[in-house]
C-alpha cells in the first residue's frame, strides 16, 4: 500500500517537471534580462561564425568589439545568446581595460539552424550587438525525449 508522502511526492514531481521546461525564456527575454534598461544597438560588434555549418558539434566563432580598451573607454562584458538550444545563454566573458583588446574566440554546439546573437556592454552602459543566422545541416546537443 502506498504511503501518503509517496503519492504526494510523485504528484509534485509530475507537476513541476513540465512547468520547469516551459519556463525557458525566449532569446529576447534573456537579452532583456541581461541588458536591463539599455537598448542594444547594432554596430561595434563583429560576430564571425560560419553561416552554413555541416556539423553542429563544434562550431567556431569569434567576437570582436570596436573599443580603445582604455580606462576611459572599454568593454566590460561580451555575451552570446542563441535562439533554439536548450539553454539561451551560450557564454559570458568579463573584460576590462587590461584585456588589451575586446576579442574572444570559442567553439559552441548548435542543436539546429538558428540565430546567434553577440552583445557587448561598454563601461559607459551602452550595449551593442550583431545577429547572424546559422544553417546547421547535422544537429548537436539535442535533448533525448
Amino acid at each position: 500500500m502506498l504511503q501518503r508522502r509517496q503519492v504526494l511526492g510523485g504528484l509534485l514531481a509530475v507537476s513541476v517537471w513540465p512547468a520547469a521546461r516551459a519556463a525557458e525564456p525566449t532569446m529576447e527575454a534573456a537579452v532583456r534580462a541581461w541588458a536591463g534598461s539599455a537598448t542594444p544597438r547594432t554596430g561595434r560588434v563583429l560576430l564571425q561564425i560560419p553561416e552554413l555549418v555541416e556539423n553542429g558539434n563544434a562550431v567556431p566563432l569569434l567576437v570582436r568589439v570596436e573599443s580603445a580598451m582604455t580606462a576611459a573607454e572599454h568593454v566590460q562584458e561580451i555575451v552570446l545568446f542563441n535562439e533554439r538550444n536548450p539553454q539561451r545563454d551560450i557564454a559570458r566573458f568579463q573584460l576590462g581595460p587590461h584585456s588589451g583588446r575586446a576579442e574572444v574566440a570559442t567553439r559552441i554546439r548548435l542543436s539546429t539552424s538558428q540565430q546567434i546573437l553577440a552583445l557587448a556592454r561598454l563601461n559607459d552602459g551602452s550595449v551593442w550587438q550583431q545577429r547572424v543566422d546559422v544553417l546547421v545541416t547535422l544537429a548537436a546537443c539535442v535533448e533525448g525525449g
